[in-house]
């Protein structure tokens, strides 16, 4: 099964939608190996996004993404980079589509609520930023053999 990284943003956690965004997932039949509350470092938000350090934009990403707490989440699945990007939606919520966690509880691209690895690689490196070896569970997912053939 394939790992990914999610992190449901300091927007959507003080709106009180961690525990609806997290059953989504696990409704879609993704197994919960991390997840912690969190504050993100500036270091660690300098690690997540090293590709966009020197951009216009980093700073009021740094200073958001450093706001308050988020919830980290490594979810484990089939296709689960692929299938965690789908159900986020597109980056700007304008643009996503409605059953979404975009389309339906974002509404700008600067508070849009969840982020989600974009490839198995960046799900590796971003685990690594926000969790420890010992933080990652394996354990038996009993509905796997409900959801799998």
């Amino acid at each position: 099964m394939e790992k990914t990284f999610a992190m449901i943003k300091p927007d959507a956690v003080q709106r009180g939608l961690a525990g609806t965004i997290i059953a989504r997932y696990e409704a879609k039949g993704l197994r919960i190996a991390g997840m912690k509350l969190m504050m993100v470092t500036e270091e660690m938000a300098r690690k997540h996004y090293a590709e966009h350090v020197d951009k216009p934009f980093f700073p009021g990403l740094l200073k958001y993404i450093t706001s308050g707490p988020v919830v980290a989440l490594v979810l484990e699945g089939r296709n689960a980079v692929a299938e965690v990007r789908k159900m986020n939606g597109a980056t700007n919520p304008l643009e996503a589509a409605c059953g979404t966690i975009r389309g339906d509880f974002a509404q700008d691209k600067g508070r849009n609520a969840v982020h989600g690895s974009d490839s198995v690689e960046s799900a590796q490196r971003e685990i690594a930023i926000y969790f420890g070896d010992d933080e990652v569970l394996e354990y038996d997912y009993l509905p796997a053999k409900w959801l799998f053939e």
